[in-house]
């Protein structure tokens, strides 16, 4: 299962009009000292971290996916001034606090999501944003979600539940309107279980375009992923 991951960050690394969409509604939040979980390959640290962040704290705990954040860094691929860490939450130091935490596709892999969320809320600062993307709808789980490690995918509901509820919601939408009539068509009709290169080009090139228009005018109400942003009270 472990291989497929690694395929899977590898493939989706270009989606670039995916990841240039999604971070359209945060990019602003990520200011100040900023802590992403699952930080895979480091392909979202590259699209978001632009170096105007005072730090940068990635974590992972598989240690051959921290290796290759290492590598892009000495490359100059990823800013030097990231850290990377190969744990999870639980090993975060409990004097650190962040101005912003970001779970981009990472909450559906972890079994107790609403305890792993509990536990990032301390290390939000006051006024501080977690901001989390995940996949949407359970009815699309699929032996493609079992193989990378998806516990779930989730809707509004489930998204609000497992966070903490002295978080302020606020903002929590459906993105991708096209991609879900394209993954409802694939497991109805096409049953295409695992995405190739040119499957994620197509999606990315001409479905994630065609959405932008539509999820706007459907007022974000469908979906195949689920973003939402919370924030910590100042007092």
């Amino acid at each position: 299962m472990k291989e497929y991951i690694g395929n899977e960050l590898e493939l989706f690394k270009h989606a670039h009009n995916w990841k240039k969409y999604y971070a359209k509604f945060f990019r602003h939040l990520l200011k100040g000292d900023v802590l992403e979980v699952g930080a895979g390959i480091g392909e979202t640290t590259h699209f978001l971290c632009d170096g105007t962040q005072k730090s940068w704290l990635c974590i992972d705990p598989d240690h051959e996916l921290s290796k290759e954040i290492i590598f892009k860094k000495e490359q100059g691929y990823l800013p030097s001034f990231i850290n990377i860490k190969t744990d999870t939450i639980d090993g975060i130091e409990a004097n650190l606090k962040f101005d912003a935490i970001i779970y981009i596709d990472v909450i559906e892999h972890i079994e107790y999501d609403a305890e792993e969320l509990q536990k990032a809320s301390t290390y939000l600062k006051p006024g501080g944003h977690l901001i989390i993307l995940v996949p949407a709808h359970n009815f699309l789980y699929s032996a493609f979600d079992k193989s990378i490690g998806h516990f779930r995918r989730y809707n509004k509901k489930m998204l609000v539940d497992a966070v903490p509820s002295e978080l302020k919601k606020k903002d929590l939408r459906y993105l991708d309107s096209v991609g879900l009539s394209a993954s409802l068509a694939n497991k109805w009709f096409l049953k295409q279980e695992y995405p190739g290169l040119k499957q994620i080009k197509f999606w990315d090139n001409y479905i994630i375009p065609f959405s932008r228009i539509m999820d706007a005018v459907t007022f974000f109400v469908l979906g195949k992923t689920v973003m939402g942003i919370w924030q910590k009270r100042q007092f």
